[in-house]
């Protein structure tokens, strides 16, 4: 039975239940849904409806269920929510959804059976009605595994092959044969990337065998509760630790379907890094989107902005999305995932390119997506364990859905071969609060001081098949396919070993650890299954339930041996056309490459992105008063010292990389480099390790593989040069696009660069942000040992070239003696500011210097560089930095730079007092206003925030950003130290865990999706608190009463992924679960009790009405104005309060981190009637990032003890965590937000 009920939004929510619930029960759904209308009479959903395909259960019905359980309501199955429509013909996504003429009983039911398991004996026509991409020498090979078996080979067996096999997974072409010009060329391009390695092994300990790179780290702390199978207190202990280095493009994912396309790549590759070795830490990502020209629009919507270059080539007919559709659905899929699994986004890069000429089309119709990011592990678990026969395998995550279904095979060819429905049906859904689930697992067996993991692998491409196979290739394995969750009861056999339904990982467990696996799994709802074991016969076989096999071959059978691929091409030299330029058009010129998207502000990416979660970040991309996008270098700390961390960078260069391949390879080596030079390196370069991914339009055109094989070799002998070894990478090769009326679009051949290492102390990471002092001075150091070229660069893009004059670097032991002199003048402290040459060349990059801050300008001088050609001088990117340097240090630094024969240039000084750039080069002169050119830099950002925010809230943002900097206004008796507190943050090292009734104790408190916990938990240790970790589950199972608990904290996250409104499914655990109701309110109706809630927590207090009681209108937290996720380091004044927390903070102006998507007070009382503890600094928008009432960032209970706020002080309580901090006092040890924790510890002593 289907019971529908109308929420105050109109849409509908229907409800399977399986037998009739009481009318308290249909109350207790109505308050759920948001005081929905419980809806009788079916005929009154006439109409057309939006909602989700009958067969497929959704991630939202998942969590909306499992809400619905967690309230002791039994009987329900499955929720979906259905929107109404005015018409058949509205938008809807066919992937996930279909169109509905009235809601009825049926909605859900689905006449459709199982397919049959198929014996294939027409190979050849099941090849190309599948859409599996198998060559004519792997169909004959399939012919002789057929021979041996003495049998056809069943639908399964064959796709699965496909899969597995599929270059996307077998990466054929880099392990193959090139023969360029006649000539066999005598090293795989693997062989020539893994001689990087072998010649420069460095730290690394890992590579090449796993989907992670692992090298050598520091001694670091492990900060975890000490057993996680209940609720139990955290410890710190000492870790020998491995830094884990990752990046994987997901391509054809994203030009099909972009939100979910970037989300499960962002996913999957979290998954990579999770899956490392025996189980690892993801701790931040990177992003990179390129995509043919958005062809944005003015504020009417239709007319073009003034962007000629656009133009280049006519539009198409895109296939699936629009350009400028792809780059606001990614980067938003992308940004969701890793702001609700709990992953920053710290650097990135962003690409937009289209370009006719020599009778070729190029443009990135197939768009790149690469997804990337920095972890680390402990060096005990970084290899895979040996599997023994009897090893149990476990798949922990999601149901099997008919999603992603062939990807592997499909996006290994030509995007616009096959049809539609082959290639939506091999795009995968993102469920990231599943995968959070699933990695609280991970996390908790590595955390453990015996890891019970044999080995580990994620789901990806080919599902069940490859993980599983991966997991027991060794030694051979069955599955009992009865007990893999099914979400779709008509998947076939097929569907079912193949499907790329993600979050999903696969473990080997010893069978004497499953009891203990199994009680965190159902701690954390971690969704886990038995489901086969390893078998020592070299066999992998599936198993229905009635013992028929629809899989059963031997593992070396599944892998292949088909021939070797070669790849014939031939060296097709190709002239591109220089740029030619005038001297009198400077500015012009200038105006055209800020806008450029590659040059042009990424705020439209970043304000929606999460930087802060987990509370180690200590450089993201957002610097200076202002906080704009300026930084291209991400730095984490390893633990809550902030001290040893982990820095990662990019780099990319296409344009140039057409008119010369090798020197394509080696500027985004060089750019990569030049980006991570910021950061204080433990070992200088020999640190560094990198990923290189290679997206190439292979055997599109005559020449494309040979330029492949001379990018591959050249950045393979740059980087042996250097001594910098690529571990990892992956490669995509059918970087192509076709059209139905025969149009075939190359993307450029792209190869992106990620860079890796061990940070020193991340405390002395240089900011690209000018300090405004006229007493220091700018030096130009060029890194590349060339002449100044403008092939490639973003001038030559923005006026329709790219020039055949590209630059690259001469001498490399030249780059690597510039990059030394760089990291040894941090280490002495003498680089005030610092920032890199790439994308708009050297005036873009002193216009970024000056960006960020609200007063100041520079007064540049060229004359001391080389040349005598003024526009190559300010638009080339050669490879090279500017650095700041103190009047102090210049002799120093001049002397230093001279001994180690390293050239530079000092060119300029700030301008304190006029906000100019101004430019001499001999008898030329030229002036430009920063605050104008910081507006034309800004202008793309707000043309594509426009199509994200709603309301109005893009202009507001373009209009006050620059009005609103960051004030500081600390106690005046503040000096930044612990001692001032009385606090030691090495006090595990001489005291075990105090739980004596007279010790403060707090509980940090969180649902499945809160990822906001351990920061939390650390700043509660570090004031002095002993910290609980306790998970929903404890409480609903009466395993924790909270009796012995002074302060509880509801931490901050995606509780339920904000399925029904954020915490309501979190507030309804609590309020209809007997005895979590009954634990929380004992807890409330102490006196001597506490309680915080940030973020989530705050949301699930208000709901669950702690903070005003009293008040006849009750409060509510609603969604931002802008109806988007807000991210921000924005500044928050403390007014005069009586709270316990805050009351001594009274009158201070802080910097604090916000990341929310409902976090608009809505206060109906009048202001004076609540007891405010915070508010924005600013009124107006995105100061006030929201539209809180009265600017309202928290508010208190009357008597000052129970405390909730949007914004996050737990990820600001260190100098390093902020985005912004007084220059004079960013070596300190703490932040005023720590006198918060105190205050409460205290509270709690003086109770005791």
């Amino acid at each position: 039975m289907i019971l529908f009920f109308r929420t105050q939004s109109k849409s509908v929510i229907a409800t399977e239940v399986y037998h009739a619930l009481s009318d308290a029960e249909i109350n207790e759904l109505c308050w759920l849904y948001g005081d929905a209308t419980y809806l009788q009479n079916e005929e009154t959903l006439q109409g057309y409806y939006v909602g989700p395909r009958r067969e497929m259960i959704t991630p939202w019905s998942t969590n909306a269920v499992e809400i619905t359980q967690n309230m002791s309501l039994d009987g329900i199955l499955r929720i979906e929510e259905y929107f109404p429509v005015s018409s058949k013909d509205a938008d809807y996504d066919p992937m996930l959804q279909r169109m509905y003429e009235g809601l009825d009983q049926a909605i859900f039911t689905v006449n459709h059976e199982p397919e049959p398991i198929k014996r294939v004996e027409d190979l050849e026509k099941f090849n190309e009605e599948e859409g599996l991409a198998l060559s004519p020498e792997e169909m004959e090979y399939l012919h002789k595994i057929e021979k041996q078996n003495g049998r056809p080979l069943t639908d399964s067996e064959i796709f699965g092959f496909a899969q597995i096999n599929s270059e996307h997974c077998r990466h054929k072409i880099f392990g193959g044969e090139f023969v360029i010009d006649g000539k066999v060329m005598e090293s795989s391009l693997f062989s020539l990337i893994k001689k990087t390695t072998k010649e420069n092994p460095g730290k690394i300990l890992s590579a090449y065998k796993d989907n992670v790179a692992f090298a050598q780290g520091p001694e670091v702390e492990q900060f975890a509760p000490a057993n996680q199978s209940t609720s139990d207190y955290f410890r710190v202990k000492p870790i020998e630790s491995v830094i884990s280095l990752k990046a994987e493009t997901h391509n054809f994912p994203t030009t099909v379907e972009p939100f979910n396309g970037a989300a499960t790549g962002t996913g999957g590759e979290i998954r990579d890094r999770m899956g490392g070795g025996v189980g690892s830490w993801p701790i931040a990502g990177t992003a990179v989107y390129m995509t043919a020209y958005p062809r944005l629009t003015e504020d009417d919507g239709t007319t073009p902005a003034l962007r000629d270059w656009e133009d280049i080539l006519p539009v198409r007919q895109w296939l699936y999305q629009t350009p400028e559709q792809i780059l606001i659905k990614a980067s938003n899929g992308a940004s969701d995932f890793g702001n609700k699994f709990g992953q920053p986004l710290i650097t990135g890069s962003l690409l937009t390119f289209e370009h006719q000429e020599n009778g070729e089309k190029y443009a990135y119709d197939k768009v790149i997506m690469l997804a990337g990011g920095v972890g680390y592990g402990t060096k005990r678990d970084c290899l895979k364990g040996e599997p023994q026969a009897g090893n149990k395998v476990v798949v922990v995550g999601g149901d099997n859905y008919r999603i992603g279904l062939g990807g592997g095979s499909v996006s290994s060819v030509d995007t616009g071969r096959y049809s539609n429905g082959i290639e939506l049906n091999a795009i995968q859904r993102a469920n990231p609060e599943m995968q959070k689930r699933a990695y609280n697992l991970v996390r908790a067996l590595v955390e453990e001081d015996n890891n019970p993991v044999v080995s580990i692998h994620d789901h990806g491409s080919a599902g069940h098949l490859n993980c599983l196979s991966e997991l027991v290739e060794e030694s051979g394995g069955k599955i009992d396919m009865s007990q893999l969750p099914i979400g779709d009861k008509t998947l076939s056999a097929k569907e079912i070993i193949a499907n790329e339904s993600q979050e999903r990982m696969g473990l080997l467990i010893d069978e004497k650890h499953l009891d203990h696996v199994k009680k965190i799994a159902e701690r954390e709802r971690a969704p886990m299954y038995v489901v086969g074991e390893t078998t020592g016969d070299a066999h992998f076989a599936f198993v229905q339930g009635d013992g028929v096999k629809p899989f059963d071959l031997d593992v070396a059978q599944m892998f292949g041996h088909s021939p070797k691929t070669i790849m014939k091409d031939e060296i097709v030299e190709r002239k591109y056309e220089n740029v030619s330029y005038s001297i009198d058009k400077v500015e012009e010129y200038l105006q055209r490459v800020l806008q450029l998207e590659a040059v042009a502000c990424k705020d439209w990416l970043t304000n929606k992105v999460d930087r802060s979660v987990a509370g180690k970040v200590a450089r993201q991309q957002c610097q200076g008063e202002i906080q704009l996008p300026l930084s291209d270098c991400g730095v984490v700390a390893l633990d809550y010292r902030g001290h040893k961390g982990i820095a990662t960078a990019l780099g990319h260069a296409p344009q140039a990389g057409l008119a010369s391949p090798e020197a394509g390879s080696v500027l985004s080596v060089a750019e990569s480099l030049t980006n991570i030079v910021w950061a204080p390196l433990a070992d200088g370069m020999d640190s560094l390790s990198l990923s290189a991914n290679w997206m190439w339009p292979c055997r599109s055109q005559k020449g494309e593989d040979a330029r492949l094989y001379s990018a591959v070799k050249a950045l393979s002998d740059f980087c042996c040069a250097i001594g910098v070894n690529v571990p990892t990478g992956k490669d995509s090769l059918s970087l192509t696009q076709q059209y139905p009326n025969g149009d075939k679009i190359i993307s450029p051949g792209t190869v992106i660069v990620t860079s890796g290492g061990e940070v020193s102390d991340v405390r002395q990471v240089v900011s690209p942000v000018l300090v405004n002092n006229k007493n220091t001075r700018l030096y130009h150091i060029d890194f590349s040992f060339d002449e100044q070229r403008l092939g490639g660069s973003a001038f030559a893009q923005s006026l329709g070239k790219i020039g055949s004059d590209v630059p690259t670097v001469k001498e490399p032991q030249y780059f690597c003696d510039c990059f030394d002199a760089v990291q040894e003048m941090i280490r002495r402290g003498w680089i005030l500011a610092g920032h890199d040459i790439s994308a708009g060349g050297l005036i873009t990059t002193l216009l970024e210097m000056t960006f960020a801050n609200a007063e100041g300008g520079l007064h540049i001088n060229l004359h001391d560089i080389k040349g005598d050609d003024v526009i190559k001088k300010l638009f080339a990117e050669n490879p090279g930095v500017v650095i700041q340097v103190a009047d102090e240090h210049k002799e120093e630094v001049k002397e230093f730079l001279t001994e180690n024969c390293i050239g530079f240039a000092r060119i300029g000084t700030p301008s304190p007092d006029k906000r100019t750039l101004s430019i001499a080069d001999g008898d030329w002169k030229a002036e430009f206003d920063i605050d104008a050119m910081r507006e034309t830099w800004y202008k793309t950002s707000y043309l594509l925030d426009r199509k994200q925010s709603m309301n109005g809230m893009a202009k507001k943002r373009a209009q006050n950003y620059k009005k609103q900097p960051i004030e500081m206004k600390f106690n005046a008796d503040f000096t930044g130290t612990l001692q001032q507190y009385g606090l030691n943050a090495d006090r595990w090292k001489t005291s075990t865990p105090n739980t004596h009734h007279q010790t403060p104790k707090a509980a940090i408190i969180r649902e499945k999706g809160t990822n906001g916990e351990r920061e939390m938990a650390y700043a509660l240790y570090l004031a002095g608190f002993e910290v609980k970790d306790v998970m929903m589950t404890d409480l609903i199972t009466g395993r924790e009463t909270l009796e012995e608990v002074n302060m509880i904290v509801f931490c901050g996250g995606f509780s339920n992924s904000d399925v029904l409104g954020s915490a309501k499914g979190w507030a309804g655990a609590f309020l209809y679960n007997p005895k979590a109701k009954q634990a929380l309110d004992r807890f409330y109706a102490r006196e001597d009790t506490l309680s915080l809630g940030i973020c989530n927590g705050c949301q699930l207090m208000v709901e669950l009405n702690l903070i005003n009681p009293e008040h006849k209108h009750r409060a509510h937290l609603c969604h931002n104005t802008s109806k988007k996720f807000e991210s921000s380091f924005l500044n928050l004044t403390i007014p005069q309060n009586d709270s316990v927390m805050f009351g001594s903070l009274s009158g201070n102006k802080l910097g604090i981190w916000v990341a929310h998507g409902e976090g608009r007070f809505y206060l109906p009382e009048a202001e004076d009637k609540y007891n405010i503890i915070a508010k924005y600094n600013y009124a107006e928008y995105p100061g006030n990032p929201n539209g809180s009432d009265y600017n309202v960032a928290g508010i208190c209970s009357a008597d000052g003890r129970h405390l909730a706020m949007m914004p996050h002080l737990e990820r600001a309580i260190f100098p390093w965590q902020q985005a912004y901090y007084p220059r004079e006092r960013r070596q300190e040890e703490v932040t005023p937000w720590i006198e918060a924790f105190v205050n409460a510890r205290k509270w709690v002593e003086s109770k005791l």
